[in-house]
C-alpha cells in the first residue's frame, strides 16, 4: 500500500492559532502561546509513541474495525439492525442516529475539515507498521470524521435508548483508537472529534425527543 505525498504540509491546528496569537503578544496570550505548542508537541509525541509501540495481537482486529467503518457502514448496519428488530423504540433510535450521522457528515466532512486543513500524517516516515495499514484518506486531517461519525450515532441513539449506550459508545471509542492505530490520524484528531460527535449526537436526541413529546400529546 504506497503513500501519497502531500504538497506544502500545514502544521497542527494548535501551532497555526499559536502563530496568530503570537502576532500580538501579551503575558496572557503568552501563556496560552506556550500552552498551545505544547499540545502541539504532545500530539505528534503520542502518535509516534503508538506507531513504535510493538501491538501484533491487535494490529489486524484494529485494521478490520478501522476499514468496517468507512463511510459509517457499520452504524448504518446496526440502525438497520435496531430499525428491523428494536420495535417502537428501536425504530426511533435507529432514525435519529441515522440522522445524526448525516448531521455530523455535512458539519464535519465539509466545512470543518476545510478549516482545519491539517495535513495526514507521514506514517511511512514516522514509521508506522505496514501491516496496521488501512487506505490514506484524500482529506484533510482534523478533525476525525470516524470518531465524529461514531460518537455522534452512539450518543443520539443511547438518548432513545440509553441500554445501548455503553456497548455503542465502547465500540466508537475502539474506531477511535484504530484511526491513531493504522496511522491515518493524529490523537488531537480524534480527541477533537469525538467531541464534536458527542455534541451533534446529544444535540440530535434532544431534538428528537421533543419532537416525540409532540406527537405524544397531538
Amino acid at each position: 500500500m504506497s503513500e501519497t505525498p502531500h504538497p506544502r504540509p500545514q502544521p497542527p491546528p494548535e501551532a497555526r492559532l499559536a502563530q496568530r496569537l503570537e502576532a500580538k503578544e501579551t503575558p496572557r496570550r503568552s501563556a496560552i502561546v506556550n500552552v498551545l505548542h505544547e499540545l502541539a508537541d504532545l500530539d505528534a509525541a503520542a502518535y509516534r509513541a503508538i506507531a513504535e509501540t510493538p501491538m501484533p495481537t491487535l494490529d489486524e482486529p484494529l485494521r478490520q474495525l478501522s476499514e468496517l467503518a468507512n463511510n459509517s457502514k457499520l452504524w448504518l448496519a446496526i440502525a438497520g439492525g435496531l430499525f428491523v428488530l428494536g420495535g417502537r423504540t428501536g425504530r426511533r433510535a435507529a432514525l435519529t442516529g441515522a440522522a445524526a450521522i448525516a448531521i455530523n457528515s455535512a458539519i464535519v466532512n465539509l466545512p470543518m475539515k476545510l478549516a482545519g486543513r491539517r495535513e495526514r500524517p507521514d506514517r511511512g516516515g514516522i514509521g508506522v507498521p505496514k501491516r496496521r495499514w488501512v487506505e490514506m484518506p484524500t482529506s484533510t486531517s482534523f478533525p476525525s470524521g470516524h470518531s465524529a461519525s461514531g460518537f455522534a450515532f452512539a450518543s443520539a441513539v443511547a438518548g432513545t435508548l440509553p441500554i445501548a449506550a455503553l456497548p455503542l459508545r465502547g465500540l466508537a471509542a475502539a474506531i477511535a483508537y484504530s484511526r491513531v492505530h493504522t496511522g491515518v490520524h493524529y490523537p488531537g484528531d480524534v480527541v477533537v472529534g469525538s467531541l464534536i460527535g458527542v455534541t451533534i449526537g446529544e444535540a440530535t436526541a434532544m431534538v428528537a425527543r421533543g419532537i416525540h413529546r409532540r406527537r405524544q400529546r397531538a
